[in-house]
Order: C-alpha cells, then structure tokens, then sequence
C-alpha cells in the first residue's frame, strides 16, 4: 500500500513562495499545490524598469516550477485552520496539512491622505505599474511628475524616469534614501542632481491634486502624475482568518517561522513577522525565508526540530536609471557601513542580483535543496528588542 501524500498549500507565488514550493520537493512523498492571484510570475524588483518602458517585469511560471508542483490561478480568501482547508475566490476549497504562507506585500497609499487614493498611482504591483505606465504614456515629456518617498522605491522609480528625460520632483519624507550611508546618499543625491531631478528632503504630503500636490507646510507644487512609493502594506488574509498578526499586518510567528496560532502554517517573505520583529521587505530577505519557511515543514513532515532563522544581510543595491547605481555594504544585521561603491560597475551589480534572483529559483526546481544564503547565526535577544 503506498503511503498517502502530504498537501502542502504555497499561498503567493512571489521570490519567497516559487523557491518554497519548488523545495518542498525535495520530500517525494509532498503534494504541493502553489496559489497565485497571477498567471505569470512577477519580478517586483524591475517594476521602475516596467513603469518608465526601459524593461518588462514578468516571467512565465512554466519557467520557474519544477515538475509536479500544481499551479493555481487563484486568490485565497480564507484559511481555515479547524478543517485544515485554504478557501479561493473561485469557491474551490484546497486541503492541507501545511500551509506556507507567502502572500508578499502591496502598495500603501494611505486613505488618510486626501486625493491620494483618487490621483496617485503605485508601483508595488503590476497592475498598478501597468496602469503608470499607461498614465506616463499619454504625459507630454515635459509634464512635471512628482515621486512621493525617498526610500529605495522611490529613489529607483524617479531616476530611471529622469533617464527618459521626464521632468521630475522626488519628495522625502525624512533623508533621501535613508537606509544608504551618507556617503551613498551624497552619490545618488550627485546623480539625481545631475539629471534634473528635485529632491526635497524633510517634507510631507498632506494632500494630492489631480494636478498637484500641497505639502503639509501648505505649499503647493505643480504634478501632472504623482506615484507613491512610500511604504508598504500587506494582504490582510491573515488577520481574515483568525490568525494573530502584527500591526501592519504580518503573521506573527516564532524563529522558525511556525505561526504562533497553528503549527500547521508557516510563514516567509514579506508578510512574516517572526517574533514580532520582521526583517526588511526586500527580495534580498524573501528568497532566504521560503527557503527556510520549506524547511521547517520537511522537518516537521519527517517529525524533526526545525531550524531557526539564520540570515545574515549583505547591504543593498539601488539603481539610477540603467547605466549606474550604488552598491551600499551593511553589517549582518543590516546596518550600513560607510562601504560602497557607485558609476556603471553598481548598475551592472545591480543587473546581476536582478538575474540571480530568478536564477536561484529556476536552480531550486532543479535541484531542491540547492539554495543557499548568507548566514550570522540565529537572531540574538538584543537584535529581537
């Protein structure tokens, strides 16, 4: 008699959820069932490139999925973790005996802001980023465009539309780029200066015009097209089906990212937020933390202690338009050093991580297991604090 499977559902098909699904199969006895709202893959850290029309922003799931794992074109709306069972939109009901639960992050224009949710557009999703584009395309070249966040988003959505020769405002809540060191910001604030781009520092929105924005000073700057780009936000699945979840949103879990509610689901990417502490959204966190979301399950699967966390970071890159960048190196737990480097070896730096991230995963369905990442050790009590 052969042994029945073990149903383990993927909820997002993101960097996290694809390389998850795709090591789960490292266990020949796991059916793995992985849901996505998309029929294509979307690569999030080429939607600016998507936006200005310098690159696409999509790959093909035939691509990425290694055999065997079943595709579901789908958005789930409810895991019931009494019956074991991950409700769709569709109607259709998908049991489980593990959940991953990897629904990534959205966009986050805020309703408190007036005309924001009207007039400003987002370049989290690709539909939004789609409809951007859209918006750019009908813009006369010289129409003034307003980005509104200073962090990496923003800093990479507002030069690559300079490159293209758009007439563009960059609005910083705080510092420009905050998370770089100082001496990676004065090089990306030198190249957006070069290219024409204003860059206000310290300022907030209070309000968005379908012509302009008004700052909280009350000033008044003309925009034909605003993006947002300031924060994120996550799908609020979690909290819809019972599960306790962190302020923004994300599942609370423990350090091997096992829900603090069920065993049974585990969490990775964006919408993790293991003891309450969550790493950066990033796709740098995302692919590392599917790996390790699989992991516990097939430990769990052959009734072993999972692992814990065991991430270290590297830093970030951020690119200015296609012919530079700035490479910024941090410490383990992502603080920044005063170590970078910019010009045309950081674009192509930053091509490269581009590659490698779908790279990784393709290696992934070949060869489950095959992922590997940086490492500093488990997570500290004071990096927890």
């Amino acid at each position: 008699m052969s042994t029945p499977s073990h149903r383990v559902v993927v909820i997002g098909g993101g960097y996290a959820g694809t390389l998850a699904a795709n090591r789960l199969r490292a266990h020949p006895g796991i059916d793995i069932t992985l849901v996505n709202p998309r029929p294509e893959f979307v690569e999030r850290i080429r939607l600016h490139q998507l936006v200005a029309g310098t690159g696409e922003a999509t790959a093909g799931y035939d691509t990425l999925l290694g055999e065997g794992v079943r595709l579901v074109v789908d958005s789930a709306t409810r895991i019931e973790t009494a019956t074991r069972t991950v409700r769709l939109a569709s109607g259709e009901a998908l049991h489980y005996d593990h959940v991953v639960y990897a629904v990534g992050s959205t966009g986050a224009i805020p309703a408190s802001v007036p005309g924001a949710a009207e007039y400003a557009f987002d370049v989290a999703e690709l539909e939004s980023a789609r409809r951007l584009r859209a918006g750019l395309e009908e813009l006369a070249p010289d129409a003034p465009v307003t980005v509104v966040g200073g962090g990496l988003t923003g800093v990479e959505t507002a030069a690559e539309l300079a490159e293209q020769g758009r007439k563009v405002t960059l609005v910083c809540g705080r510092a420009l780029a905050p998370s770089l060191s100082e001496p990676g910001r004065r090089s990306t604030a030198r190249w957006l200066t070069r290219h024409g781009v204003a860059v206000i520092e310290g300022a907030t929105v209070r309000e968005v015009r379908r012509d302009a924005v008004v700052f909280d000073d009350g000033g008044v700057r003309a925009s034909a097209l605003t993006i947002w780009a300031a924060g994120f936000g996550v799908p609020g699945l979690a909290a819809a089906s019972g599960l306790r979840t962190d302020a923004l949103g994300r599942l609370l879990t423990d350090e091997t990212l096992t829900s603090l509610d069920d065993e049974r689901v585990v969490a990775a990417g964006d919408a993790a937020a293991p003891s309450g502490q969550p790493l950066r959204m990033s796709c740098q966190a995302a692919a590392p933390l599917g790996a390790r979301a699989a992991d516990t399950v097939l430990s769990r699967v052959a009734g072993a202690a999972p692992a814990l966390i065991d991430l270290a970071f590297v830093g970030s890159c951020v690119s200015l338009g296609r012919h530079a960048g700035v490479r910024q190196f941090a410490r383990k737990d992502d603080t920044a050093t005063n170590l970078y480097f910019d010009g045309r070896v950081a674009a192509m730096y930053k091509e490269f991580t581009c590659r490698f991230a779908m790279s990784r995963i393709r290696r992934e369905a070949r060869r489950p297991g095959s992922a590997t990442w940086f490492k500093g050790g488990p997570r500290s009590d004071a990096a927890l604090r």
